[in-house]
């Protein structure tokens, strides 16, 4: 009896107060090591104009729902920014974690392109673009949906939601991958913006 009781007590402990310590995450580090090379800092925009962006899912700077990443379904949180000034033609959406350096650059989480001047929400959900947008290149090769945080233990990591504002559209032969993305928009962005959101481990089922 005293056995069973000292086990019952031991899977209270562990499930109320180890557990929850052992999955606690604190605050992000104090500098992204990859700051320097986000594509929002890369890719200035002409005149400094900038999209305000919002996600339905979370506040900006505030965790990203558990269901939004990898761990949990990798539904897409939804995306709405502010119109693009005259001369839209398109936007591009770029998804990346600067706290997690792959190849020296931050982690490329996701990216779509050729979004319409018109459009200027994804929704929450989302399983396909919207007509004329497409899915571009992220670190697994190009055309690839929705690639959400799955962030390691330690510190919350950054995920930073990017939109531009372009005055021309993204050619076929420029969505193989980051850089060829990148050089595209090079000189075309109009404007920009970003929603930052937290990542953090998640706990078992």
């Amino acid at each position: 009896m005293n056995a069973r009781i000292a086990m019952v007590a031991i899977a209270s402990f562990l499930t109320t107060t180890a557990m929850p310590m052992l999955f606690a995450q604190g605050a992000p580090q104090g500098t992204e090591p990859g700051a320097s090379l986000l594509a929002l800092v890369n890719l200035p925009a002409k005149g400094g104009a900038a999209l305000t962006v919002t996600t339905p899912a979370f506040a900006p700077g505030g965790d990203i729902p558990f269901e939004n990443t990898q761990y949990r379904g990798n539904i897409f949180p939804g995306l709405t920014w502010t119109a693009g000034p005259a001369g839209t033609k398109s936007y591009v959406v770029i998804l990346q974690d600067p706290d997690a350096m792959h190849n020296g650059a931050p982690i490329f989480h996701w990216s779509m392109i050729n979004i319409p001047a018109a459009v200027t929400k994804l929704e929450a959900k989302m399983t396909e673009p919207p007509a004329g947008a497409q899915y571009g290149p992220n670190i697994r090769g190009a055309k690839q949906p929705y690639m959400g945080p799955r962030t390691p233990a330690g510190p919350k990591h950054r995920y930073h939601f990017q939109v531009f504002a372009l005055d021309t559209s993204i050619p076929q032969d420029a969505t193989s991958d980051y850089a060829a993305l990148t050089g595209a928009m090079k000189g075309h962005v109009l404007a920009s913006g970003e929603v930052i959101g937290l990542g953090r481990i998640a706990p078992p089922q």
